[in-house]
Parts: structure tokens; C-alpha cells; sequence
């Protein structure tokens, strides 16, 4: 569904809003391997009847809300590695399965507990996903969604990156709810960084966000129910073990 609201135009509005997800690196996103080892696509036997989500640790299982039955977990390399799989999880019953998984990068320096404006790192955590938006038309999401020309990388960065918003999902990490990704409103203040989102990829890492293929993003779109309570489960493997 389209927002009424229209998104701010102004360039300058523009490049603070995207300052979590831009960069500077060239490449080309792939889809690639799951988390399981084999190729994405289809959930594979062993990934079904799942009574947790995977390599997730008691503290930030705790995190996910009851009512959740959408689950993106963003499992990370390393600490220090731009590389993750992506895996879409979804409850049946009581019981959760593995339905999709992509390759996908994180923030160019990897990931931290205490994310700041700049540092370069995706936070680690568990946070609900609530709108959508991007340059391109609504592909069928049952999220909030935003259309806006707004959204688009500037020209002065890389050419591999004018696409990385194309698509957009907000994760609610300091940002008011309810709102256009881009929004700029930052609760917690700006110096707790924030415009982080999953996005299209461009084969390397980003600013703070999470990226993957554009099939990916159409899936998530199309997939990812408001009723459902999405929440992204995301870090390097070590954190979310712990």
C-alpha cells in the first residue's frame, strides 16, 4: 500500500537520511548460498520443525516477541567481516521453518553493540520491521510502503551503489514507527546513527545496513505481514550464539 504522506525531496534532507546505508564500494550483488550450506531458495529437510531460530542464543531469543511468526535473521561472518547470509523464518504452530536464505553484506567493518553515527557497523539486536519504501513501485508488500524519488543514491557516489534503494525495508533501530524509511527523525538522537535498512545489494559492505539480491528484497516485500509481527534477529555469529 502507498503511504499519503509524501517524501522529503530536498538533496540535502536526501543525503542525511541515507547516511546509515550509503558507500563508496563497487561490485555487483549475488545470490549465493543459504545458511545451511546448500543453495538458496526452497527451505531443505532439516530446516522445518525448528523449536528456535538457528545459532541464536537464550538473549536475544528472549527479544523475540511472542507474537512474532516472521523472523529475518542476519547471521554475520565475523565481528569484523562485511559478509552474512540472510535467512527468512517463519512460525508454523508452534514449531518455526527455514523458507528462504540469501547472501547478503552488513556494514563495511562489521557489527558492534553500541552503534554510533559513522562507525561503520550494523547494530546487533532484535528489531521489529515495520515500512517499506524505495525508487521503484510497490511490488505487492503488505507493509507501509513509500514510493518516492527521494530515495535515491546520489549521483556523486559510486554507480554501482544508484541502485542500492531501488527497494527498502526499515529496521527499527532509532526511528519513530509509522513513518517513511527515510524519515529522519532520530528518537535516541543522531549521535546513535540511524536510516538502517535492508536494501539492495552491491557485493560489499555498507554503511551500517543490511543488503541482499533485488529477488531477495521482492521476496521480503511481498512476503513480510504487518499481522504476522516481523521482527530482524541480526549480528555476527558470536553475539547472537551468546
Amino acid at each position: 500500500m502507498i503511504r499519503a504522506r509524501a517524501a522529503a525531496a530536498v538533496c540535502g534532507a536526501l543525503v542525511m537520511s541515507l547516511a546509515g546505508c550509503g558507500g563508496t564500494d563497487g561490485g555487483s550483488g549475488t545470490q549465493g548460498q543459504g545458511a545451511t550450506g546448500g543453495p538458496t531458495g526452497r527451505a531443505r529437510a532439516g530446516t522445518v520443525g525448528l523449536e528456535r531460530i538457528p545459532d541464536v542464543g537464550d538473549r536475544l531469543q528472549r527479544r523475540i516477541p511472542d507474537d512474532s511468526r516472521q523472523v529475518v535473521a542476519v547471521y554475520g561472518e565475523g565481528e569484523n567481516d562485511a559478509d552474512s547470509t540472510v535467512v527468512l523464518y517463519a512460525k508454523n504452530g508452534s514449531t518455526w521453518d527455514l523458507t528462504r536464505s540469501w547472501q547478503g553484506h552488513n556494514g563495511k567493518k562489521g557489527w558492534t553493540t553500541d552503534h554510533h553515527e559513522g562507525d561503520n557497523r550494523s547494530p546487533v539486536g532484535v528489531f521489529t520491521l515495520s515500512d517499506a519504501g524505495g525508487v521503484l513501485a510497490d511490488p505487492g508488500t503488505k507493509l507501509p510502503y513509500t514510493r518516492s524519488a527521494s530515495f535515491q543514491a546520489p549521483r556523486s557516489w559510486a554507480k554501482s551503489h544508484w541502485h542500492d534503494f531501488d527497494y527498502v525495508i526499515a529496521i527499527d533501530y532509532n526511528r519513530v514507527r509509522g513513518t517513511s524509511p527515510n524519515d529522519p527523525t532520530r528518537p535516541g538522537g543522531r549521535s546513535e546513527g540511524g536510516s538502517i535498512w535492508l536494501h539492495m545489494d552491491h557485493g560489499s559492505g555498507t554503511s551500517a545496513c543490511v543488503s541482499l539480491s533485488r529477488s531477495g528484497m521482492e521476496y521480503l516485500l511481498r512476503t513480510l505481514d504487518p499481522e504476522l509481527h516481523p521482527v530482524i534477529v541480526m549480528g555476527d555469529r558470536a553475539e547472537l550464539q551468546a
